[in-house]
């Protein structure tokens, strides 16, 4: 925790990881800058890292405004299939995608200090990006194992932050910023009722099940249906509820060691790991679990 939380408005943002979750990142800045917060610096986990390097080179808003535009069949039409069995999807559409958007940005020089956390499978250790090409790092770090294709660089097999630190509050420790807020994708609270804006982002949904389901198909050979009265799970969908498992216990252990001085919590129940066509509903709920955490800590504070 900063020594004086109760005396400036500049933070230190960490962002976790959580797939698609991650777009309630967005809603958190939005409520931070409105209520005169200054983001100091950004550490980042998958999509952490990338809703935070977005924000840290100033194109958040080209990218929401792009996000809020996708329904599912956009999503799918960006989603090029793996050769190489390494994962469902090879990433470069939309990686090509993204950095037209980002444009040419080197860490080292984003006017907001920024940091994004990947895990090396090959020495089983944290990698903490804070020079080189932002787009790059961003893919390092949003590689979730099963889904998208791995990274090699530099002798490293590069996968999601998330494996090994979905909540990276210790890169910002020696920040000179007045608090830490961290966002946390794996809340257990229920899900609250709020206005969403209206949108048909449910339409197509069947279309990207699909397209996930080809994926599915060609990594692993399909086997007969489970008897009768049993749930039906594919071995990727079992890798899956693995990884949200570990990084929930993960999460327990890195606060212990790395507590922020507030905690915003986004219900696991928003969406599912993989619904990137869902952005309008989880960035409002977003938003509105950072106005109810920043209500109680400007109170507890006496802040206006």
């Amino acid at each position: 925790m900063k020594k004086h939380p109760k005396h400036g408005k500049r933070i230190s943002l960490v962002l976790g990881s959580g797939g698609a979750r991650g777009y309630a990142h967005i809603g958190v800045i939005e409520e931070l800058e409105a209520r005169g917060y200054t983001i100091a610096s950004i550490s980042g986990a998958s999509m952490g890292a990338l809703v935070g390097g977005f924000h840290a080179c100033g194109k958040l808003r080209a990218y929401t405004d792009w996000v809020l535009g996708l329904d599912a069949l956009d999503v799918a039409a960006l989603l090029d299939l793996s050769w190489s069995r390494r994962g469902l999807i090879d990433g470069e559409k939309l990686f090509r995608k993204l950095g037209e958007i980002l444009g040419e940005c080197r860490i080292e020089d984003l006017p907001i200090p920024f940091t994004a956390v990947a895990t090396d499978l090959r020495r089983n250790r944290e990698v903490w990006f804070q020079r080189g090409s932002l787009i790059e790092a961003i893919r390092a770090s949003i590689a979730i194992p099963s889904f998208f294709t791995p990274v090699e660089k530099n002798g490293m097999l590069l996968v999601d932050g998330g494996v090994l630190n979905p909540l990276p509050v210790a890169p910002t420790t020696s920040d000179h910023s007045d608090l830490t807020i961290a966002v946390h994708l794996y809340g257990e609270h229920a899900l609250p009722e709020i206005d969403i804006p209206s949108r048909k982002e449910e339409e197509s949904s069947g279309t990207f099940e699909r397209v996930l389901q080809r994926a599915r198909d060609w990594l692993v050979q399909e086997e007969p249906s489970s008897p009768s009265g049993e749930e039906d799970y594919h071995i990727l969908d079992i890798i899956d509820q693995a990884i949200d498992s570990m990084q929930k216990t993960l999460v327990g252990y890195r606060l212990g060691g790395y507590p922020p001085d507030l905690l915003i919590q986004i219900p696991k129940e928003v969406c599912d790991v993989y619904d990137f066509h869902k952005a309008t509903k989880v960035i409002a709920h977003g938003r509105h679990a950072a106005r109810v955490a920043l209500d109680e800590l400007e109170r507890s504070h006496g802040r206006n």
